[in-house]
């Protein structure tokens, strides 16, 4: 039989507390892993829009983003070839709004800037395609429209023609955020050979 005092004796042994403590904290993780892992999460739908609009943008003839042509041939081993388009991508927003998965989502609103990567050339001197975007993801190719100026309408009433309101007022203030700038540069010199 245990007596008081040996039994208050064992409470007061640290290597007890130690363990006891141990087996408790080791017990709370086991049960957050189980449950974070039994739940799958929504998938990343912002970014997963980005990286679709970031690939459709870089796979398209320059001439698909709707800017003017330049002629962008370069002689690559004697034969020519056209350069990489580069591109960085903000979205402002997608319709419908309440969509929780890639597939579902029909419109794009955002804003590009591409950078087309002849060997050699420097950002600076590169010829870039940029400006506030619509996509239409409902089409096979993705459909592009760029907002633009014409001769009769100017920049912004064509913006505000083209943008939902919300978006429009977005797209008058933001462009790329800083780590997908510095993201777009980086893969720009790998692309151009700097």
């Amino acid at each position: 039989m245990i007596s008081r005092e040996s039994f208050a004796g064992w409470l007061r042994h640290r290597y007890v507390w130690a363990a006891a403590i141990l087996l408790v904290v080791s017990a709370g993780a086991v049960v957050l892993v189980k449950s974070a892992s039994s739940e799958t999460g929504p998938p990343d739908l912002h970014g997963q829009i980005m990286n679709r609009m970031r690939t459709t943008l870089e796979q398209a003839d320059p001439e698909q983003h709707n800017h003017a042509g330049h002629d962008l041939q370069q002689v690559a081993n004697g034969e020519e070839a056209k350069p990489a388009v580069i591109c960085g991508v903000h979205v402002y927003g997608y319709e419908p709004a309440e969509v929780t998965v890639l597939a579902d989502v029909k419109t794009v609103y955002g804003f590009h800037l591409c950078g087309v990567a002849e060997q050699g050339r420097t950002w600076d001197w590169a010829v870039k395609l940029a400006g506030p975007v619509i996509m239409d993801m409902s089409t096979e190719p993705v459909g592009i429209q760029v907002v633009e100026a014409t001769e009769d309408t100017r920049f912004i009433d064509r913006l505000r023609q083209m943008f939902p309101a919300k978006y429009a007022e977005l797209a008058e203030k933001e462009a790329l955020e800083a780590s997908e700038m510095a993201d777009l540069r980086r893969r720009y010199d790998s692309a151009a050979g700097l």
